[in-house]
């Protein structure tokens, strides 16, 4: 699974040929979420609050080229949060 970014300990990553609804992973150490592209909600998995704030901090600015990505299935690194 391609790793899209990762910050302050999280990890990104997108996997193409997925199961619908457009998703990415967030992992943090023992987490693991699936986050829906187009909502930002968790649709499985659970993170510490702190790191689901962070992710969907960063989710929000990215969004749009995330969803790209999962329609264009290309693959590329996206800035981390700052």
């Amino acid at each position: 699974m391609p790793e899209v970014t990762r910050f302050y300990g999280i990890v990104i990553k997108l996997f193409f040929g997925d199961h619908p609804p457009p998703h990415f992973h967030a992992v943090y150490g023992e987490y693991n979420a699936l986050f829906n592209i187009e909502t930002l909600e968790m649709i499985e998995g659970d993170l510490p609050p702190r790191a689901m704030k962070m992710v969907i901090e960063w989710a929000t600015r990215e969004q749009n080229e995330l969803m790209r990505m999962w329609n264009l299935q290309e693959f590329h690194k996206l800035p981390p949060l700052k």
